[in-house]
């Protein structure tokens, strides 16, 4: 039998939805945060730009209460980067996670060769103890390790505490309308539970492909960084639908993922600086073209990303003059007819009154780059 032929146009369509981006959903904060298996989360506020681009009514205050109640952490998991997710989410990623953290960490040019040859164990040992007894931040953390092993690189020992043990950031880290230092704990003295023993991969990738599906092995892969994914994949099969891309890449899907009408409407969406929409699949063209990869290879000011019936417009950057205006500047390729710019700008002045309530005037202004 062969596989049903996908589009760049339906695989978007079909991303979105599963997004939450096609259109605002109504589902609670902490079951997003489930179905999309976390959101990436290195710039504290990131989360709640995504998250209120994707539900309806999405209240920043509600996620800071999930953070402060443990409900929700941040910790690194997929591609070591910092992730928020569920408090149980946290117990299966992180295990799951740690090849990825181990390579990460060997591969490190500055701090891999100082623990070469270096029995981490009692190191290890010692930082969950002082760890467990107070979250502490990354210099607190250095000046005790090297008080207890004054022969080895502190540094190092720090960076290896990130890599070999569970550390989730506590709040008031990124908590809504809060600023505080990072300071980390372990997650089992967190949220008192231990990581899950034996966590099941073949679970975790049939929610990847229900969240960012229909998708490639190579796909799962760069979401996840995981290697050894075909095997992992190939053991699903019998559970999973089968598609081939316009390039014909064999696709796997959730059999009852949606898989929307590829003309269905997508309207505009304002995205961090890091959404996992862009980031979780080894070919992004589902999502951006090469015309805009190419007019925004350089540099300049970037908060955050904004969508156009689906596909990657261009950047956006945040300018405040003190408490009176902010401005959205969005960066675009080419020419934008007058119903794109109205809708641009209506969804932008909508992301203001979140990104920047306390402002007495809000402006949007829209640059098309040469």
């Amino acid at each position: 039998m062969i596989p049903d032929r996908l589009t760049r146009r339906q695989l978007n369509r079909a991303t979105l939805a599963r997004q939450l981006l096609l259109h605002r959903s109504v589902t609670s904060t902490i079951e997003a945060v489930h179905h999309l298996v976390g959101l990436q989360a290195q710039v504290p506020n990131n989360p709640y730009l995504a998250l209120w681009s994707r539900l309806d009514g999405f209240a920043p205050e509600g996620l800071g209460q999930l953070l402060l109640g443990r409900r929700v952490v941040r910790i690194v998991v997929m591609r070591a980067t910092l992730h928020l997710v569920t408090a149980d989410d946290c117990l299966v990623l992180r295990p799951l996670m740690q090849p990825v953290l181990d390579a990460e960490l060997a591969r490190h040019r500055e701090f891999g060769p100082p623990l070469v040859g270096l029995d981490l164990d009692p190191i290890l040992s010692s930082a969950r103890v002082l760890l467990a007894e107070q979250p502490r931040s990354g210099a607190e953390l250095r000046t005790a390790l090297a008080e207890r092993f004054p022969d080895a690189d502190a540094r190092a020992l720090s960076y290896a505490c990130r890599n070999l043990l569970p550390l989730v950031q506590v709040p008031p880290r990124g908590v809504w309308g809060r600023t505080g230092q990072v300071r980390s704990t372990t997650a089992e003295s967190w949220l008192g539970r231990p990581l899950v023993k034996d966590p099941s991969i073949d679970e975790v990738v049939l929610r990847y492909f229900a969240a960012f599906g229909p998708a490639t092995v190579a796909d799962v892969a760069s979401w996840s960084r995981l290697a050894g994914m075909r095997p992992v994949v190939e053991r699903l099969r019998p559970h999973l639908r089968a598609f081939r891309d316009e390039d014909g890449r064999e696709l796997f899907d959730v059999p009852d993922g949606p898989r929307p009408d590829p003309d269905t409407p997508s309207p505009p969406r304002f995205l961090p600086e890091y959404d996992n929409v862009l980031l979780s699949h080894a070919d992004r063209s589902r999502i951006v073209s090469d015309e805009v990869r190419s007019a925004f290879s350089g540099g300049g000011p970037v908060h955050g990303t904004v969508l156009l019936d689906g596909m990657l417009l261009g950047p956006w950057h945040l300018e405040r003059d003190g408490r009176e205006t902010a401005t959205l500047h969005v960066d675009h390729a080419g020419p934008l007819t007058k119903r794109s710019a109205s809708a641009l700008r209506a969804e932008g002045l909508r992301a203001l009154s979140l990104l920047a309530a306390d402002a007495s005037a809000h402006d949007v202004r829209l640059t098309a780059r040469a």
